[in-house]
């Protein structure tokens, strides 16, 4: 199993197991209902997501958690695709451990998995009126590629080049 102190003071990054499941699909449905209140949505797919779907991405893709003592406080979803591509999903820190340097720490947990995977490019969507989001992801090296509406409202694909 994969697992990757992170820069903060007893904060851990590890591989998701089935046990997490419950934490999982709590902390994405109170980050990702911020997530729309933040981008000026009404809903979002996020919302709608089933124990079972996470089990099945537990199953088929790396999902990570980021962890406190024992209590679990975000997560996050990379799925390898052809060609040295990996894209990011479900990216989500609960909302009362937000800003403290979580986010950052499991991206330098994907960064270093991208590195070892000799993936050449990750990739994501967010809605490009988050402006938060927006400034986090410039922060850790992403660039707007393009920009979509096949969800209903803007999303920008973001990229960050690896190779």
């Amino acid at each position: 199993m994969f697992m990757m102190p992170s820069f903060d003071a007893g904060l851990n990054v590890r591989q998701a197991v089935y046990d997490d499941i419950p934490k999982i699909h709590e902390i994405v449905n109170k980050s990702f209902k911020l997530y729309i209140e933040n981008s000026g949505l009404s809903s979002i797919d996020a919302l709608d997501e089933t124990v079972e779907e996470i089990k099945k991405d537990i199953d088929s893709k790396w999902v990570l958690v980021a962890y406190i003592g024992e209590e679990i406080v975000g997560s996050l979803r990379l799925e390898i695709r052809e060609g040295g591509i990996a894209y990011l999903s479900r990216f989500a820190v609960s909302p009362e451990s937000q800003n403290l340097g979580i986010g950052k720490s499991m991206m330098h947990t994907v960064d270093s998995i991208m590195k070892k995977s000799s993936i050449k490019q990750l990739r994501l969507h967010t809605a490009s009126k988050n402006t938060g989001l927006i400034r986090f992801y410039y922060g850790r090296g992403f660039y707007i590629d393009s920009t979509t509406k096949d969800k209903g409202y803007i999303r920008a694909l973001l990229c960050k080049d690896y190779a």
